[in-house]
């Protein structure tokens, strides 16, 4: 499978994920053209082929039901090995007492918005343009060898957008109960929020903690001076006695004091 088509399929695959809730494990809805399809072109076997084409990451289980079957029975030896292999898939309960056409049964599963979100997988073109207006329904054709998945058709992308604009906005209806609860709740004075609004989450601050103290040298304490060193300068300056320097005198004065003796 090339690397564009793979990325095509990834994208629809995706679509209809988000916007109509499909999720593993894919349900496909396999009818007889589909069943002939794979046979002649030996799509064996065909659940490992449509997990490839849709990127599961888990098996993907096929369903019939009892009017395809019995179509695929009226047609006689022709599609006896097309009847043998449909045999072998899963039947959906189609609900139909008497019997109707492949087609109209498809169409009655699918219903208006496909509640079992099915792939269904044909290679009736008539019913796969009615099924481009269902929206929510994905289609599967093979061609030749390969296996591919319609895009998702205006229909359908108008009425998700339209489904996801209603989501975001807010009708009258329920903004006018908004606001009659708000009201009520500031009548009465109480501290709770009226229904509908949600409350303010209230963060708690991660402060800065501590060091570790296991992973922290411990202080050295420095040694105290015991009273003897802090008094022994003191004592020494006390007991020490000023230094008198003596004057040299000079010729003249010892001369002087000669004369004057």
């Amino acid at each position: 499978m090339r690397v564009k088509k793979r990325s095509r399929h990834r994208k629809a695959v995706k679509f209809y994920s988000t916007c109509f809730g499909f999720r593993e494990p894919y349900k496909v809805f396999v009818d007889g053209t589909f069943v002939h399809h794979l046979l002649v072109h030996q799509l064996l076997p065909a659940d490992d082929a449509l997990r490839e084409l849709l990127s599961a990451s888990r098996p993907t289980p096929l369903f019939t039901s009892k009017c395809v079957l019995a179509e695929l029975r009226r047609l006689g030896k022709s599609h006896a090995e097309d009847f043998d292999a449909a045999q072998l898939l899963a039947t959906a309960s189609c609900e139909h007492d008497k019997v109707v056409s492949a087609v109209d049964c498809i169409l009655s599963l699918v219903g208006d918005k496909n509640p079992e979100h099915y792939f269904v997988a044909t290679q009736d073109s008539d019913l796969r343009e009615k099924l481009r207006e269902v929206p929510g329904v994905p289609v599967i054709y093979g061609l030749k060898n390969s296996l591919f998945i319609e895009q998702p058709s205006m229909q359908q992308r108008k009425f998700a957008q339209l489904d996801e604009e209603k989501r975001i906005h807010m009708e009258k209806s329920e903004f006018k109960k908004l606001l009659k609860a708000s009201s009520e709740g500031k009548a009465s004075g109480d501290g709770n929020a009226p229904p509908g609004v949600a409350e303010k989450s209230k963060f708690k601050r991660n402060r800065a903690k501590g060091p570790n103290p296991l992973s922290c040298k411990k202080k050295k304490q420095k040694p105290q001076p015991s009273d003897a060193q802090n008094q022994g300068p003191i004592a020494d300056g006390e007991e020490k006695r000023k230094r008198v320097r003596k004057r040299k005198r000079s010729g003249k004065d010892s001369n002087q004091a000669e004369t004057t003796s």
